[in-house]
């Protein structure tokens, strides 16, 4: 699936499904913000979230006290009700409709945090594009979470890649050290159970 495509894929998605209907949602995404705590960062740290699209990671980090959030998503739709949802606080979010592989950042962050993308990046020029994108911009904390090789293989429709701790480790070695890795069942709107591998890494010293 190429870019446009995978952009109309995912703003049907949005346009017509509500959270209840879509399986990542989550009332309370509590391991990104374990980690993200754990990064000990000051609040007005960057903070970009891939693929961050409706989630309410970004509300809670707002709640939080951080003051430097960037969400950024290939659907349009997406950050259109994550901007209505959070109403006069949408202000304080810098949102960036745009698909990762194709992301040209002007800034660095502290901590680039993806729950969403990475496990849909299926081939090699798409990973490739990614760290390139992640190694340039990076200069403090990652953390990724991905289907586990206990995980789907498919999430809404499109065929995903799963990631073991030692697999998602080498596809970052060039820049970045493992912190750690954990697992989690996450419990879908329709009660269904996904395995998820998180693991955070810190930028390499040049």
């Amino acid at each position: 699936m190429d870019n446009t495509n995978r952009k109309d894929h995912w703003e049907k998605i949005y346009e017509t499904k509500s959270p209840d209907q879509v399986s990542w949602t989550q009332e309370i995404p509590k391991t990104s913000l374990d980690f993200i705590s754990s990064f000990g960062v000051t609040k007005d740290a960057k903070i970009i979230d891939i693929g961050g699209g409706d989630s309410k990671l970004v509300d809670y980090l707002l709640d939080n006290g951080f003051e430097n959030i960037t969400v950024l998503d290939i659907s349009e739709k997406a950050i259109e009700k994550a901007k209505n949802r959070l109403r006069d606080k949408a202000e304080k979010v810098n949102w960036v409709v745009s698909d990762i592989t194709e992301f040209e950042p002007n800034t660095t962050f502290d901590i680039w945090h993806d729950r969403a993308t990475f496990h849909f990046l299926t081939s090699n020029e798409q990973v490739s594009k990614y760290m390139e994108t992640a190694r340039k911009s990076v200069k403090g904390f990652m953390t990724i979470g991905t289907f586990s090789e206990n995980g789907p293989t498919e999430c809404s429709g499109l065929r995903i890649k799963q990631y073991t701790e030692q697999t998602l480790t080498d596809e970052l070695k060039n820049g970045f050290n493992k912190i750690r890795c954990v697992t989690e069942d996450h419990t879908t709107p329709f009660n269904t159970t996904q395995n998820f591998l998180f693991c955070s890494f810190k930028r390499q010293e040049n």
